[in-house]
């Protein structure tokens, strides 16, 4: 699914001399490397703020744990996407409030959130699902409208673009209240560990979450709020830096290759391509235009129709092509978060998708030969 030895020859002497020094230097925890990774990273995002934390997971909870959020407070967030992002909402001892997405983009539909608030609302966290940008026209105006956060979960989408309906354009993950991001190593962005970090425009956000990813200190043995111990190392700040010039290099490669795969499928009635709905693109939802940075396929999703997926899956599988099912069992249906206020009713779109949802191999590295013989390889299936 991710060619991260392909990736790492086009850098490995950039990447070897960085992590050389890191050593050399012993300056292990908060060296150097992270600072200058911070603020590479903010002029990257154009936001005032990037604090790096040690995962994603830890950098959507540190989010909320800035905002001051209180045991019983309603979050609303996608049902349709992994659990950290309900996980956190829990350990909080929060109330996740899981809604339905839409069809063509995976994402939180907005409409669903309307419906669900309620006066203990007091966030939402739209993910952006696969690389491609959450409706945040919509999604901002409800938090005007209703006086609540929003958590943008970017830990797939770092490097996508969305563009206003007033024709503004922002990198996603600095458009709502506070962001969270992930580094694990397959993210368009990623480490050669774990890492994460949060984005914030808010001055008075950011030096709280500042004190709370270290043991809640500003100086040191002074615990001026509750924290955790959640750290970049310096070592994956090397690796980063090393690989943030490339980022925009690295997500036009995926889109290219989602490009191939989408032609590749063209008139076949049993596959639907991914559905681009990004304010910017001039091009019809099928296909982005050569110039559009609303999708950046961390993830390429197809649906399957009257198709039996496993067995496609144990297919390409058989033919040495890994894929994956992201998400086989919705939120709302997995023991630690079932809830007697969910009813299957909630959720037509989540579980119609989780039975047709199906991911390619979706990399920087991949080849024109490569992007063939899978697509090739599906197609064979489906005309038996």
């Amino acid at each position: 699914m991710v060619d991260l030895k392909g990736q790492y020859q086009q850098i490995k002497e950039r990447v070897d001399t960085s992590i050389s020094q890191v050593i050399d230097a012993t300056a292990f925890i908060n060296g150097p490397e992270v600072k200058s990774f911070q603020k590479e990273l903010e002029a990257y995002l154009d936001v005032k703020h990037v604090i790096p934390c040690g995962n994603g997971t830890d950098a959507l909870q540190i989010a909320m744990m800035g905002l001051g959020l209180q045991p019983g407070d309603e979050v609303i967030t996608a049902d349709f996407t992994f659990a950290a992002t309900v996980e956190v909402i829990a350990l909080l001892q929060l109330t996740p409030v899981l809604v339905d997405v839409e069809v063509g983009s995976f994402n939180i539909n907005p409409e669903a959130i309307r419906k669900a608030i309620t006066p203990n609302t007091k966030a939402i966290v739209p993910v952006h699902l696969f690389g491609q940008a959450a409706n945040m026209d919509e999604i901002m105006a409800i938090a005007r409208e209703h006086n609540l956060y929003v958590i943008e979960d970017n830990a797939q989408g770092i490097g996508s673009s969305y563009q206003f309906e007033d024709g503004k354009v922002a990198k996603t993950g600095t458009i709502g209240h506070v962001a969270s991001t992930s580094f694990f190593p397959s993210k368009n962005l990623g480490c050669y560990g774990d890492g994460g970090a949060i984005f914030t425009n808010d001055d008075e956000l950011a030096h709280v979450i500042r004190g709370i990813v270290n043991h809640g200190m500003y100086k040191r043995y002074h615990h001026d709020v509750i924290g955790v111990n959640s750290r970049l190392d310096t070592i994956q700040a090397a690796v980063l830096r090393a690989k943030l010039p490339h980022l925009d290099t690295y997500n036009n490669a995926r889109r290219t290759a989602a490009r191939k795969y989408t032609k590749a499928f063209e008139g076949i009635e049993n596959i639907i391509t991914p559905k681009i709905k990004g304010n910017g693109c001039q091009t019809n939802e099928n296909m982005m235009c050569d110039s559009c940075n609303c999708h950046v396929f961390h993830q390429y999703t197809l649906r399957v129709i009257d198709i039996d997926r496993d067995a496609l899956v144990k297919h390409l599988n058989e033919a040495g092509i890994p894929c994956g099912v992201y998400y086989p069992i919705p939120l709302h249906s997995q023991k630690a978060y079932q809830d007697s206020r969910y009813k299957e009713t909630d959720f037509p779109i989540t579980n119609q998708l989780v039975k047709e949802v199906i991911s390619l191999p979706m990399h920087t590295e991949l080849e024109n030969e490569q992007i063939d013989f899978i697509t090739k390889t599906v197609l064979d299936f489906i005309s038996k």
